[in-house]
């Protein structure tokens, strides 16, 4: 009898893991779990970089070709989406480096995917051409602040289209970026160096937040087209929607440029640029480039984090530009755009603290741990938002 006891407390212990090697196995999976986390957030931070810098440059150089003779609204329309080709390597390349599962078996049929990338690129195209008005009409710094309205918008079509939650903190929000823009409709004030009548400035700023809806509405849809049509968010798919919704809307600002006549106009623009040919060149092919920085790094959010995060650092970078507009361009920081400031600064953070808490949620009610995973987050991130 002792004997077979003694047996069983044998067996018993070769079944138990042996606590040395527990241990050992508890920490190469924290080790590994600490670098992972690591490298996640070194991606984040080199995507937000991407983001803000490719925006902001992006916006500057616009505004220094109107500024040295540059005209043509349709060219400045085609430059925003035209450089979409170089995304293509960087495509190739990460799909190699991210694993991704199709969340549905169902594969969208080529006429539903092909109606989601034209209607898109139409609305892209369109908000495109209304930027490039108001960055006519407006100073840059100006132009920046309205744009914070952008995430106001895009939680507005969001609570129709996506049926997102519209807490106290995102009304807030909502509040503030939209009393932010409201103020500065009445600062009439001109650009250095051009003479913008009060018409003038009326039609740019209008321009500007019809631009400001129509990206705020695309993102919108964005994020209804994964969920309802291409029923899945991979990085490839996320990747192909900016490649080929760019491809419609440079499109329509060619086909813009030759039937406007703007055109016929481009050969005597770039021979009286100020700053000489090649720099006209230059600044349209670097305008086209940071773009497409741009993209990458929102694109990249999306990926890692969800679209809401990647819409509300790009709004994040709303200081960067009015800063560098007074240096570069000299633009006068009166009160009222101060005020403006202040108050876009304070609902993108309130946007921004919502998000935390929503990721928070997620990860209590769902017991999701650091680990990092390569199945990018839904569509909607926790609001139900998309780009």
């Amino acid at each position: 009898m002792k004997g077979d006891q003694e047996l069983q407390v044998i067996v018993q212990q070769e079944k138990e893991p042996n606590p040395t090697d527990k241990d050992e196995k508890n920490s190469v999976s924290g080790s590994q779990t600490n670098s992972n986390t690591y490298n996640r957030w070194l991606r984040i931070a080199v995507y937000t970089f991407f983001a803000i810098s490719g925006q902001s440059v992006a916006t500057i150089l616009g505004r220094l070709y109107y500024d040295n003779g540059g005209n043509s609204k349709w060219l400045a329309t085609v430059v925003q989406p035209v450089g979409f080709p170089i995304l293509l390597p960087f495509h190739l390349l990460s799909v190699k480096t991210h694993t991704t599962t199709q969340r549905d078996d169902k594969i969208t049929s080529l006429r539903n995917r092909a109606m989601v990338y034209i209607v898109l690129g139409l609305l892209v195209g369109a908000a495109c051409y209304l930027y490039s008005i108001g960055l006519l009409y407006l100073p840059v710094s100006t132009l920046s602040l309205i744009y914070a309205s952008q995430l106001a918008f895009t939680a507005f079509f969001s609570y129709f289209l996506n049926s997102q939650k519209l807490t106290p903190i995102i009304l807030n929000s909502l509040i503030l970026l939209t009393t932010s823009s409201t103020l500065l409709a009445f600062n009439n004030e001109e650009s250095n160096s051009k003479k913008v009548t009060k018409g003038e400035y009326v039609r740019g700023f209008i321009c500007t937040i019809c631009s400001s809806a129509g990206f705020g509405l695309l993102l919108s849809l964005q994020q209804l087209a994964f969920r309802k049509v291409l029923k899945k968010q991979t990085f490839s798919e996320v990747m192909e929607m900016i490649i080929y919704v760019s491809l419609v809307a440079s499109c329509v600002g060619v086909v813009g440029l030759f039937a406007s006549g703007e055109w016929n106009t481009l050969s005597n623009e770039m021979k009286n640029y100020k700053l000489g040919k090649v720099s006209y060149i230059m600044n349209l092919v670097w305008t086209a480039v940071t773009w497409q920085v741009f993209s990458i790094g929102g694109t990249g959010l999306i990926f890692e984090l969800s679209s809401l995060f990647s819409n509300a650092i790009s709004a994040l970078g709303l200081p960067v530009v009015p800063i560098l507009a007074v240096i570069i361009f000299h633009d006068k920081m009166n009160g009222l755009k101060v005020i403006s400031m202040i108050l876009a600064i304070w609902g993108v953070a309130s946007y921004v603290y919502q998000q935390y808490l929503d990721e928070k949620n997620l990860e209590k009610s769902h017991g999701i741990s650091t680990v990092e995973s390569h199945d990018p987050p839904d569509a909607e991130g926790s609001n139900g938002q998309s780009k």
